[in-house]
């Protein structure tokens, strides 16, 4: 089963002019979040991205960014482990994020 968090959310970024296409993102995505096309990185499922930072930290030419261990996903995955309360935080006043 593929898991999904919350929609649009994700900070993971691609920055594609610095990606040579060498895959080593989709070696280590646990969430299937990259594929190759046209000899690329792409992202293909954003929202099943849980922002651990394995794409970000074993891409050797820097072509990823992804806050590793914020947002909202993991908020909610710490609170349901925790059995706290299950927000990332984001009000109105900071412009939300959820």
């Amino acid at each position: 089963m593929k898991h999904k968090y919350l929609n649009n959310v994700v900070t993971l970024k691609l920055i594609e002019d610095k990606c040579v296409g060498c895959g080593m993102c989709l070696k280590v995505c646990p969430h299937s979040v990259f594929e190759l096309k046209e000899g690329k990185a792409r992202i293909i499922d954003k929202d099943s991205c849980m922002e651990c930072g394995a794409c970000a930290k074993n891409c050797p030419f820097s072509a990823i960014e992804v806050k590793s261990g914020t947002g909202c996903a993991q908020a909610i995955m710490v609170g349901k482990l925790t059995g706290s309360e299950t927000t990332c935080g984001c009000t109105d006043e900071n412009n939300g994020c959820c």
